[in-house]
């Protein structure tokens, strides 16, 4: 069982720090490789730069929530989320439809896992 884990390439679980601007403060993220790459997947659906989408994630957050405790564990999750809802086809492969158009179509009545 571990050999399909332990087989996995190091430089996905290797970390880098980026910095990101969060309303003119810079701040330094830490993630694991894997994570930014899905982070550029979710950013380019919606032409979006990594950058801005980490914004538009921490606005919505903390208009959601009111406090932002620990935001690279939320984009973790997120990242984590993305990648199960594409498996459960609730988010479509096509990485041409925007994720902006399916909260849309959830708001409306849609799939209404998308909004947890």
């Amino acid at each position: 069982m571990c050999q399909v884990f332990i087989s996995a390439d190091p430089q996905l679980w290797a970390h880098r720090a980026r910095s990101v601007r969060l309303h003119g403060v810079a701040t330094s993220i830490r993630l694991e490789n894997l994570f930014w790459q899905v982070l550029e997947d979710i950013a380019a659906r919606d032409g979006y730069s990594v950058p801005q989408l980490c914004t538009r994630l921490y606005d919505e957050l903390l208009a959601e929530r009111g406090a932002v405790d620990n935001f690279a564990s939320f984009l973790r999750v997120c990242c984590t989320r993305y990648l199960a809802l594409q498996l459960s086809g609730e988010i479509p492969q096509d990485a041409g439809i925007p994720i902006r158009s399916l909260a849309l179509a959830a708001r409306a009545g849609g799939s209404p896992s998308l909004r947890h």
